[in-house]
């Protein structure tokens, strides 16, 4: 198979993929930016927002088949609102459970590490225990037909409210980095905290904001991931190593950079199907990760969080 004759056929599904891979992404790299630590749990966090999703979406539509009209839009707009709000509140509960009592003790960075492999094993393993462990899929809430084609790629209902919800949520969250005073509390303690603190910053009160708006964002992308794929237990393990693959790409640290990793991530991934086997798939995503890191050791947009905006 040619990449020049099915190019826009795999860049579609990849456009798609990245954009999920960089709302997983934004979680990680806004956490870093601030506490300067990798938030392994956020993989669950991605994947609670997916079983939340279900959840709703099974009640809401029971037996009834698949909704049309405006039933389908509202069905669709409730699942990613609960999405997000089931991984809000799991993030708010992690920062206060399990980082934060470290914070107050000054506890070195490798017990941060330590601590978010431990909780991330442990709602892993939670998950399983409570919910089974089959795949299952959240109901069709619209009719997944073909609305155009571009350039004889076929441009699905799915993948078009994924991308469109995945770019509205990017450019909400810079908005509000970049011109708010929340956002101007998470740059301020990305790039110095103590300083910020003296200025009469709640550092705490950032910090907790920050696993919030990561664990929003984390949350509706589970729910959009569980229906363009489907639900399980294992579900954030992959996607979220490769979400933070795309931060590191990007910069971590840098909240557009985690955005442009994503896409780069999805869209390689997608391509490279065309040109090998799909069992290689993951071994270039990250053999791309590792070449630009040789070239640019930061990232493709590396720099902090706090003089990024």
């Amino acid at each position: 198979m040619c990449l020049t004759d099915h190019f826009w056929q795999f860049l579609v599904p990849g456009l798609t993929l990245g954009a999920l891979y960089a709302l997983v992404a934004i979680g990680y790299t806004l956490v870093y930016g601030v506490l300067q630590l990798i938030n392994f749990a956020h993989s669950e966090v991605f994947m609670s927002g997916g079983f939340g999703g279900l959840f709703v979406t099974q009640a809401l539509v029971g037996s009834g088949g698949t909704p049309h009209g405006f039933d389908s839009v509202l069905y669709m707009i409730t699942g990613i609102a609960i999405g997000a709000v089931v991984g809000g509140c799991l993030a708010f509960l992690l920062e206060r459970v399990a980082y934060r009592p470290l914070r107050r003790r000054n506890a070195p960075r490798l017990v941060y590490l330590i601590t978010a492999i431990g909780a991330s094993i442990f709602l892993f393993n939670l998950t399983g225990k409570m919910f089974g462990r089959d795949k299952t899929n959240i109901p069709e809430l619209y009719t997944d037909g073909v609305i155009f084609r571009l350039f004889g790629a076929q441009v699905r209902v799915q993948q078009i409210v994924i991308v469109v919800t995945a770019v509205v949520m990017m450019v909400l969250l810079d908005t509000v980095v970049s011109r708010t005073k929340l956002g101007a509390g998470i740059r301020a303690v990305a790039q110095d905290a103590q300083t910020a603190s003296l200025m009469g910053v709640n550092i705490n009160r950032v910090i907790s904001q920050t696993f919030v708006i990561g664990g929003l964002l984390g949350g509706a992308a589970g729910f959009l991931f569980g229906s363009y794929l489907n639900v399980h237990y294992q579900m954030g393990f992959l996607p979220g190593i490769k979400a933070f693959a795309a931060a590191v790409l990007g910069g971590i640290g840098n909240i557009r950079g985690a955005m442009l990793g994503g896409l780069l991530l999805g869209i390689v991934e997608n391509l490279s199907q065309s040109c090998m086997s799909s069992q290689w798939i993951d071994v270039i995503a990250f053999i791309v990760l590792i070449l630009v890191l040789m070239f640019r050791p930061t990232g493709i947009l590396g720099q902090r969080l706090g003089r990024a905006a």
